[in-house]
């Protein structure tokens, strides 16, 4: 009882600006958020986005949330998941502005799927790692239907899931459904999928 108290009491405080209070939650929640951000960036997207500054960023949206009372938190693990899932967030929205800049600049990457889902991954410990990693990627790549591959190879390329809707011919709610099971075998295969 007395730790969900001290939480409301230091949840009240930051919320009025109280610099030990806010040190006393990011203490809470940093540090998953910074493996979180780390792990959500992989390869194709920390040459463009450093987590420091993504975990900043996140920083900065939660503050401005707690003072407006946007969220009501009752435990340090709802915070914790705020924070995560912001982390998520942006990292997907720079994903999706970065590869909607190159499709405006004409360039496309996504001419072989399963090399572009593996720079999105997470590299391996050693060279037969990765090998076994593209393999299973190829295969996973080979059984998707058309329609799947044109999804995820407009996703890549930085469309929302309206504009996919729209460039497929396909209903919002039928391309929600398919993201959800396209992003459960992908994430079965060790891709993070979270961009998506």
């Amino acid at each position: 009882m007395t730790e969900h108290t001290d939480f409301a009491e230091t949840l009240a405080l930051a919320k009025q600006g109280d610099p030990p209070a806010i040190a006393k939650l990011v203490e809470q929640y940093e540090p998953k958020v910074r493996v979180v951000a780390r792990v959500l960036l992989g390869r194709a997207l920390r040459p463009y986005l450093d987590s420091v500054d993504l975990v900043q960023s996140v920083h900065r949206s939660l503050m401005v949330a707690l003072r407006t009372h946007d969220y009501d938190l009752a435990n340090p693990e709802q915070l914790i998941a705020l924070a995560i899932t912001m982390v998520r967030r942006k990292t997907a929205r720079h994903w999706r502005r970065m590869q909607r800049q190159r499709r405006m600049d004409g360039a496309s990457d996504s001419k072989n799927l399963a090399l572009v889902l593996a720079s999105v991954s997470d590299s391996r410990e050693g060279p037969a790692q990765e090998a076994q990693f593209n393999d299973l990627l190829e295969r996973l790549c080979d059984k998707l239907d058309e329609t799947e591959r044109r999804m995820l190879d407009l996703r890549l390329q930085g469309y929302t899931s309206a504009e996919v809707a729209a460039e497929l011919g396909l209903h919002a709610v039928a391309v929600r459904v398919r993201w959800t099971r396209l992003r459960k075998r992908l994430q079965d295969s060790g891709v993070v999928a979270d961009w998506m």
